[in-house]
Protein backbone atom coordinates (compact mmCIF):
# COMPACT_ATOMS: atom_id res chain seq x y z
CA UNK A 1 0.00 0.00 0.00
CA UNK A 2 3.17 2.59 1.08
CA UNK A 3 4.91 1.39 -2.56
CA UNK A 4 1.40 2.39 -4.47
CA UNK A 5 0.67 5.25 -2.32
CA UNK A 6 4.80 6.60 -3.08
CA UNK A 7 4.36 5.98 -7.27
CA UNK A 8 1.14 7.87 -7.21
CA UNK A 9 3.43 10.85 -5.62
CA UNK A 10 6.29 10.38 -7.64
CA UNK A 11 4.14 10.75 -10.98
CA UNK A 12 3.39 14.37 -9.53
CA UNK A 13 6.00 16.91 -10.93
CA UNK A 14 6.05 19.10 -7.83
CA UNK A 15 6.51 16.22 -5.31
CA UNK A 16 9.14 14.60 -7.72
CA UNK A 17 11.22 18.65 -8.00
CA UNK A 18 10.98 18.62 -3.94
CA UNK A 19 12.27 14.91 -3.66
CA UNK A 20 15.33 15.55 -5.83
CA UNK A 21 15.99 18.95 -4.16
CA UNK A 22 16.54 16.79 -1.28
CA UNK A 23 18.75 14.25 -3.14
CA UNK A 24 22.82 14.16 -1.39
CA UNK A 25 24.59 13.87 -5.11
CA UNK A 26 22.46 17.27 -5.94
CA UNK A 27 21.75 18.93 -2.79
CA UNK A 28 25.47 18.88 -1.85
CA UNK A 29 26.60 20.65 -4.67
CA UNK A 30 24.29 23.28 -4.78
CA UNK A 31 22.28 22.36 -7.48
CA UNK A 32 18.46 23.40 -6.61
CA UNK A 33 15.67 21.75 -9.85
CA UNK A 34 13.93 24.64 -10.58
CA UNK A 35 10.69 23.47 -12.60
CA UNK A 36 9.45 20.28 -13.48
CA UNK A 37 6.58 20.83 -16.12
CA UNK A 38 3.37 19.01 -15.83
CA UNK A 39 3.83 16.30 -18.66
CA UNK A 40 7.45 15.77 -17.12
CA UNK A 41 8.47 16.86 -21.03
CA UNK A 42 10.56 19.30 -19.67
CA UNK A 43 12.86 19.84 -16.29
CA UNK A 44 14.98 23.20 -15.65
CA UNK A 45 17.82 23.03 -12.99
CA UNK A 46 19.98 25.83 -11.61
CA UNK A 47 23.34 26.18 -9.52
CA UNK A 48 24.81 29.07 -7.94
CA UNK A 49 28.27 29.52 -7.32
CA UNK A 50 28.94 28.78 -3.57
CA UNK A 51 31.61 27.55 -1.44
CA UNK A 52 30.12 23.99 -1.89
CA UNK A 53 30.82 24.28 -5.97
CA UNK A 54 33.70 26.25 -6.07
CA UNK A 55 36.96 24.97 -7.44
CA UNK A 56 40.26 26.04 -6.75
CA UNK A 57 39.99 28.95 -9.63
CA UNK A 58 36.38 30.09 -7.88
CA UNK A 59 34.56 29.01 -10.83
CA UNK A 60 32.08 26.52 -11.07
CA UNK A 61 33.51 22.46 -10.34
CA UNK A 62 33.42 20.64 -13.25
CA UNK A 63 31.79 17.80 -11.65
CA UNK A 64 28.90 20.22 -10.03
CA UNK A 65 28.06 21.12 -13.53
CA UNK A 66 28.07 17.63 -14.78
CA UNK A 67 25.91 16.29 -11.62
CA UNK A 68 23.12 19.03 -13.13
CA UNK A 69 22.96 17.03 -16.01
CA UNK A 70 23.72 13.81 -15.26
CA UNK A 71 19.98 12.40 -13.89
CA UNK A 72 17.52 14.54 -15.80
CA UNK A 73 17.33 12.65 -19.10
CA UNK A 74 16.91 9.67 -17.94
CA UNK A 75 14.48 11.03 -15.47
CA UNK A 76 12.34 12.55 -18.30
CA UNK A 77 12.07 9.45 -20.14
CA UNK A 78 11.22 6.98 -17.52
CA UNK A 79 8.51 8.97 -16.59
CA UNK A 80 7.09 9.81 -20.05
CA UNK A 81 7.57 5.73 -21.08
CA UNK A 82 6.19 4.43 -18.12
CA UNK A 83 7.08 1.00 -16.35
CA UNK A 84 7.20 -0.65 -19.73
CA UNK A 85 10.88 0.05 -20.95
CA UNK A 86 14.30 -0.14 -19.30
CA UNK A 87 16.20 3.06 -19.72
CA UNK A 88 19.72 3.53 -18.64
CA UNK A 89 22.33 5.76 -18.86
CA UNK A 90 24.95 4.56 -21.60
CA UNK A 91 27.10 7.13 -22.29
CA UNK A 92 28.18 10.84 -21.42
CA UNK A 93 30.05 13.79 -22.48
CA UNK A 94 30.88 17.63 -20.89
CA UNK A 95 32.92 20.16 -22.65
CA UNK A 96 33.61 22.97 -20.69
CA UNK A 97 33.23 25.86 -23.03
CA UNK A 98 33.76 29.06 -20.35
CA UNK A 99 34.03 29.28 -16.76
CA UNK A 100 31.09 29.44 -14.68
CA UNK A 101 31.05 32.36 -12.69
CA UNK A 102 27.79 32.47 -11.50
CA UNK A 103 24.60 31.11 -11.19
CA UNK A 104 24.17 28.74 -14.31
CA UNK A 105 21.28 26.93 -15.55
CA UNK A 106 20.68 23.66 -17.55
CA UNK A 107 16.91 23.06 -19.37
CA UNK A 108 16.49 19.16 -20.44
CA UNK A 109 13.96 18.76 -22.51
CA UNK A 110 12.18 15.24 -24.55
CA UNK A 111 9.54 16.70 -26.70
CA UNK A 112 6.29 14.69 -28.13
CA UNK A 113 8.03 14.22 -31.55
CA UNK A 114 11.35 12.91 -30.09
CA UNK A 115 9.07 10.69 -28.06
CA UNK A 116 7.31 9.06 -30.81
CA UNK A 117 10.34 8.10 -32.83
CA UNK A 118 11.89 6.44 -29.70
CA UNK A 119 8.87 4.14 -28.77
CA UNK A 120 8.89 3.87 -32.58
CA UNK A 121 12.19 2.34 -32.64
CA UNK A 122 12.04 0.47 -29.69
CA UNK A 123 8.52 -1.17 -30.78
CA UNK A 124 10.50 -4.24 -32.48
CA UNK A 125 11.81 -5.26 -29.10
CA UNK A 126 15.41 -3.93 -30.04
CA UNK A 127 17.36 -1.41 -27.68
CA UNK A 128 17.06 1.80 -28.97
CA UNK A 129 20.45 4.40 -27.68
CA UNK A 130 18.89 7.63 -28.46
CA UNK A 131 21.58 11.04 -28.38
CA UNK A 132 20.68 13.95 -26.20
CA UNK A 133 22.50 17.60 -26.81
CA UNK A 134 21.85 20.35 -24.21
CA UNK A 135 23.77 23.29 -23.14
CA UNK A 136 24.37 24.63 -19.54
CA UNK A 137 24.50 28.37 -19.62
CA UNK A 138 24.88 31.66 -17.42
CA UNK A 139 21.44 33.23 -16.91
CA UNK A 140 22.44 35.81 -20.32
CA UNK A 141 22.35 32.94 -21.94
CA UNK A 142 26.30 32.39 -22.71
CA UNK A 143 27.38 28.68 -22.81
CA UNK A 144 29.60 27.61 -20.19
CA UNK A 145 29.18 23.73 -20.79
CA UNK A 146 27.74 21.34 -23.30
CA UNK A 147 26.32 18.02 -22.39
CA UNK A 148 25.96 15.19 -25.01
CA UNK A 149 23.77 11.90 -22.84
CA UNK A 150 23.54 8.92 -24.72
CA UNK A 151 20.47 6.98 -23.10
CA UNK A 152 19.68 3.09 -23.74
CA UNK A 153 15.65 1.96 -24.46
CA UNK A 154 14.31 -0.82 -24.55
CA UNK A 155 10.72 -2.20 -23.98
CA UNK A 156 11.12 -5.00 -21.19
CA UNK A 157 11.06 -8.69 -21.90
CA UNK A 158 7.54 -9.16 -21.81
CA UNK A 159 6.32 -6.56 -23.28
CA UNK A 160 8.48 -7.20 -26.37
CA UNK A 161 6.97 -8.46 -29.70
CA UNK A 162 7.02 -12.30 -29.66
CA UNK A 163 9.82 -14.12 -32.24
CA UNK A 164 8.34 -15.67 -35.25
Amino acid sequence: MFKKFLKNLSDKPEFMRRAMNFYAPLRGAGIHVHHISANFEEVEVHMPLTRRNKNIMSTQFGGSLYAMADPFYMLILMKRLGSRYHVWDQEANIRFVAPGNALVKGVYQVDDQTLEEIKAKAATGEKVLHTFETDITHADGSVVAHVTKVLYIRLKKQYRPNPN
